[in-house]
């Protein structure tokens, strides 16, 4: 009795586990992060509805997993040959093509129906444009070229702006360059990536870097420009509100340091510079959105 109930928790766990691969738990955490910053920069503190934003929480998680389910539904022939992915669910075997569906299905469903009948209509349309640019648009057209990272970058800038549209339901200036700032930080984010991972992306047909001649020095000068516009677009949110001066000190200093590193990539050009660009990507954003709301 023992061994079968040790054996049943171990396949619910193993389940568990699978789905959160499959609709990428962590890189959604980061995604409903953005969202709240952008919600607490048009509420302040004081003014938050805590009811409204635990909707959003659970409504952000919703539409980024079924994002990122409806994504590896339709790249799993493809993720069979990249190390990086061969592993998730379905690829592995773990999960057929039906069950994941199911879970992208329903979650987009109630992720949209959360954030348009829970919060406002507009945060609903704005999920739901997110989920329809990443899985019907971007994910088809990442084999075409580098062209994919710009159009990707589209609904991967939403977060922010969908937190403060929750929050005021209406669009503005603000919400723009929030979702301006996050726009321009995907370019070197995801090159970052890309440049790391482009001997497992071309098994896969995938062309990411922004220059067709891969590793290059133009791909890494084409990175450190867009880590360059990074600066002061990144200071538009503080310039336009408050113009509080600490923190805009400390946004410029958090993009100067981001910036060494694509300057190093651009000196070095290897992998080890550009891992450290990427995790450099992953710290900046999260520290820059948490001093626009100091």
């Amino acid at each position: 009795m023992k061994v079968r109930s040790a054996s049943i928790s171990y396949s619910l766990k193993a389940k568990v586990s699978d789905y959160a691969q499959l609709t990428k738990m962590r890189l959604a955490s980061l995604v409903v992060f953005s969202a709240l910053t952008g919600y607490i920069f048009a509420t302040g503190f004081s003014g938050i509805v805590w009811g409204e934003l635990i909707l959003l929480v659970f409504g952000g998680f919703l539409v980024t997993g079924s994002s990122n389910a409806f994504n590896q539904i339709i790249e799993k022939d493809l993720d069979r040959y990249m190390k990086r992915t061969a592993d998730r669910p379905i690829p592995d075997g773990r999960m057929d093509v039906f069950e994941a569906s199911t879970v992208a299905i329903l979650t987009g469903i109630l992720g949209v129906s959360v954030l348009w009948l829970g919060i406002n209509p507009l945060s609903g349309i704005l999920g739901l444009l997110a989920l329809f640019l990443y899985v019907a648009v971007y994910t088809p057209m990442k084999r075409m070229g580098p062209i994919a990272v710009f159009v990707g970058a589209f609904p991967g800038a939403i977060p922010p702006m969908l937190g403060y549209v929750a929050a005021t339901d209406h669009f503005g200036l603000i919400p723009g360059l929030l979702f301006a700032t996050q726009f321009i930080w995907q370019f070197p984010h995801f090159w970052a990536i890309a440049w790391k991972a482009e001997g497992d992306y071309s098994k896969a047909g995938f062309r990411l870097l922004p220059s067709a001649t891969g590793k290059s020095r133009v791909s890494a000068l084409y990175i450190l420009i867009y880590t360059l516009f990074l600066i002061p677009i990144s200071l538009f949110p503080l310039v336009f509100t408050d113009m509080a001066i600490v923190p805009m000190v400390l946004v410029a200093l958090t993009g100067t340091g981001f910036l060494v590193y694509a300057i190093k990539l651009y000196r070095e050009l290897n992998d080890k510079a550009a891992l450290q660009l990427m995790f450099a990507s992953f710290v900046y954003l999260p520290i820059v959105q948490l001093l626009y709301l100091i």
